[in-house]
Formats: C-alpha cells, structure tokens, sequence
C-alpha cells in the first residue's frame, strides 16, 4: 500500500513537463496577437471619441463667428513654454489644453505630436494656403480692402477671406477633406496603417488615402 502511494505522489517526468510547456508557449502565441489586436481597436475607439468631441467644440465655435471655420495653424508651435497657436490655443475657453481629447490613444511620440498640445491635424489650417485659395484671397484683398485698415484689420480681413473660401471648398465636396486627423498613422488595419479622421458633417472613421479610392467615396463612418 506504502509503496503504491509513493508511486501515486511521484512528480511530473521531463518529458510531460516540455509537453505542458510546450502548450503553454502555443496558447500564448494564441492570446497575445489577439490582446494586441483588441488593445488597437479600442484605442481606435477611443481616438474617434476624440475626434467627435473636437468636432462638437468647433461646431460650438463656429455658431459665435458665422458658421465659418476657423483658420489657425494647422498644428500648434512647440515652443520651450510649451504648445503655442493652432485649433488647441483656439479652442482652449471650451475645451482647455489639458483635455484629454486632444491626445490619441495611440500616441507615443513624445518628442513629436505630443510636445505639439495635441494629436491631431487640422486640415482647413493648411488648406488655406493652398495657391488657389491664396490667389483668390489675394484678389479680394486687392479689390476691397481701404488704405486706412491698420495692419491687424487688414489680417482680420484676411482671415475671413480664407474662412469663407476654405469652408466653401468643404461645402462643395465634404467628403473629400476631414477636418481633423490623425498627425501620424497610427492605426493598423490589415495591411493599412490609415489616420483617422472627423469630417464637416461629424461622421469619423479611418481616413483613406486617394489612390485606394474604387468608388469615389472618401472613407468617414458614422
């Protein structure tokens, strides 16, 4: 009896011992590419949050200056005083600059996106210096503007010209340009790494780039 009880405590031979390892290695292969794979749709989640609360914000802020858009650096200047100028100096009376909103989930680039203020692009800011925008602006400059404006009216003037001209470009096509995206590509799908992206009318998805457009549309879920 002694001796069929030591044989019933004995321990685990190598052999069983590599074979449970052995299992213990492919579950993790298993587990770990899909953790990753849930970690990145949820800071996707998490990043169009974001971009529908900016949205919220400009929409706000448009309604107190005739429903234009309003034309700021497209990034804020990182300055040893921290981020200066752009959508976040802007915005800053109803968000203010330690929203969490202006961040990415998926943002790690500290010496980058991060000393801006902010993750995200905002598109109108360098659609303003587009040449056709700048031309026509120039135009109306020429055309309408008194010699007596003081140089901070004159760049008033300016700025409203750019609005109106912007805005029309994303009334004309609003689907063909988000107003904020991603500053870097960040969430990997498939084989793409695409931005995401807000448009005019609030819809946010993943950005696509214009060459994989087949069908004419411009990417933007509900």
């Amino acid at each position: 009896m002694l001796g069929a009880r030591r044989d019933n405590l004995r321990g685990f031979t190598i052999v069983e011992m590599l074979v449970v390892i052995a299992v213990i290695g492919i579950l993790v292969s298993l587990v770990v590419p899909a953790l990753s794979t849930v970690r990145k749709e949820a800071d996707s989640v998490a990043c169009q949050a974001n971009l529908r609360q900016l949205h919220a914000a400009i929409e706000a802020y448009r309604s107190t200056i005739r429903g234009q858009l309003p034309m700021c650096d497209f990034l804020p200047a990182a300055t040893p005083d921290g981020p200066v100028g752009g959508l976040v100096e802007v915005l800053e009376k109803s968000l203010g600059r330690d929203c969490a909103c202006w961040y990415c989930a998926a943002d790690q680039d500290e010496e980058g996106s991060l000393e801006t203020g902010t993750s995200y692009f905002y598109v109108p800011g360098l659609l303003r210096y587009a040449p056709q925008v700048q031309i026509q602006v120039a135009a109306l400059m020429v055309a309408s503007l008194p010699e007596n404006l003081t140089a901070r009216q004159a760049e008033r003037r300016r700025r409203d010209a750019e609005a109106k001209l912007v805005g029309a470009l994303f009334e004309q096509s609003p689907r063909s340009f988000a107003v904020l995206i991603d500053s870097q590509d960040r969430h990997k799908i498939g084989s793409r790494n695409p931005r995401n992206g807000v448009y005019i009318d609030g819809s946010v998805g993943a950005v696509r780039d214009p060459e994989e457009e087949d069908d004419g549309g411009s990417g933007g879920g509900g």
